[in-house]
């Protein structure tokens, strides 16, 4: 089974179920996480709800990265303690009737340093940013120039080292690119990510990443957990 970059209307419907229950292990994982937990338990856990609520598997391997280890965009959790005044990157997707999800939050636990609230509010201006700008019709490296341009103004250009953002159907990564060398065009029921970060090495990472279907007047967002700062 293989998808179009253009999604039919059964097809939505898969990914939006894949998105709705990575929204309710979300909730359920800011329940559960508490200081001194290894990045593998929450990694664990978030496995254990997608499929115990009807995933039929993980749409990749759930990404949960914390403190330092937070600044890597495909870091894969370790037996780390998750430890008060740290960031906690959690990237996760179901697979429902074969289709993906995936979304990314950004947390923190106990409390944020001035310079983790500003790099928080900076990455997610440049997420909202793009969410007004993307509907059917704009080319995909406008629609990362837009966010990017938010992050190189704020003097985090070096650190935001990849794209948007990328099409998701069977596979979690599909036409379209969305990054700052794809003439590709946005076209009405792609499903796309919209992911934009920032990864300071050795001090933190922030990547907000919500999960969207394209459309002639913008997007329908089908994450809809909270972006605004979490502090546990």
């Amino acid at each position: 089974m293989t998808s179009s970059s253009i999604k039919t209307e059964q097809e939505i419907q898969s990914i939006s179920k894949a998105a709705a229950l990575g929204d309710r292990c979300f909730s359920h994982i800011l329940g559960f996480i508490k200081p001194g937990m290894s990045e593998k338990q929450v990694a664990a856990e978030i496995k254990w709800f997608l499929t115990t609520n009807g995933a039929e598997g993980l749409a990749f391997d759930t990404i949960s990265v914390s403190g330092k280890r937070s600044c890597l965009p495909h870091g894969e959790p370790t037996n780390k303690p998750i430890e008060k005044g740290e960031f906690l990157t959690l990237d996760f997707g179901a697979v429902i009737d074969g289709y993906c999800a995936d979304m990314t939050r950004t947390i923190a636990i106990g409390s944020v340093t001035d310079e983790m609230r500003r790099v928080y509010e900076i990455v997610l201006e440049a997420q909202l940013a793009a969410i007004d700008y993307i509907k059917a019709g704009v080319r995909c490296f406008d629609a990362d120039k837009t966010a990017r341009d938010i992050i190189v103004n704020a003097g985090y250009g070096e650190y935001y080292p990849h794209g948007l953002g990328h099409g998701v159907g069977t596979l979690v990564h599909e036409a379209p690119t969305l990054n700052a060398k794809s003439e590709e065009i946005l076209e009405k029921n792609m499903v796309i990510t919209i992911e934009p970060g920032i990864y300071i090495p050795d001090q933190f990472g922030v990547r907000i990443e919500d999960l969207a279907i394209v459309t002639d007047f913008g997007i329908i967002n089908k994450v809809e957990s909270q972006k605004e700062l979490i502090i546990l």
